[in-house]
């Protein structure tokens, strides 16, 4: 009773004070009370309804899987006179996309690159191929897909474009992808294959056939 009490009292605090700590501290929050975070945005939006704010509740929202209210969000900070901004354009796309309007997504996202041919975003990129293949326009997807698999974090884009490549009847192709894939993150450190381990075993399960 005596060493758990000291880790309570006198280790805990300290440790929760840590960067690390308070990250714990939020994913124990998030998985206790997944909504807490939610209620506590949307509170402060009611008194007081600035974009910060209503762009956080709509990441939350998001977050949640409350698509359609992240969706008016989205909508609402888009018509306001500061809210002309790309980032919440990418964002209702996102909104669209999760409610399973893949060619709403498609229209938001060439709007987006028509407004802010600057604009930059991997995961956006990512998401307009994914949009396009989920429309039925698998040329247009591929072609995305081999683009931001050039440039995209992880693993993720290289693997939806071996899984379409062999989908379009591209086994080949698909499979030195899949192989390309494999060979890299078998270079990686440990840390980063378990974070791709989902891509990792998606593209070995593809190769086994």
């Amino acid at each position: 009773f005596g060493a758990l009490a000291y880790v309570l009292v006198e280790l805990l605090p300290e440790w929760f004070g840590s960067a690390q700590g308070q990250h714990a501290r939020r994913r124990v929050v998030s998985t206790l009370d997944p909504e807490k975070r939610y209620r506590l945005l949307t509170d402060q939006l009611d008194v007081a309804d600035t974009i910060a704010t209503r762009a956080a509740l709509a990441e939350e929202c998001l977050a949640l899987g409350k698509f359609a209210e992240a969706e008016r969000h989205y909508e609402h900070i888009l018509a306001l006179p500061m809210g002309d901004d790309a980032i919440y354009a990418l964002g209702k796309a996102r909104a669209q996309f999760g409610l399973g309007h893949p060619q709403d997504a498609v229209a938001t996202l060439e709007d987006l690159r028509a407004r802010w041919p600057g604009y930059q975003s991997a995961d956006g990129h990512l998401l307009y191929a994914r949009a396009l293949e989920e429309s039925g326009h698998t040329e247009e997807a591929l072609y995305e897909y081999q683009a931001v698999a050039n440039y995209y974090p992880g693993a993720e884009a290289r693997a939806r474009y071996g899984l379409l490549l062999d989908k379009a009847g591209r086994q080949t192709e698909a499979k030195v992808v899949f192989t390309e894939l494999l060979t890299q993150l078998k270079r990686a450190p440990k840390y980063v294959r378990r974070v791709q381990a989902e891509w990792i075993a998606l593209a070995e399960k593809a190769l086994r056939g």
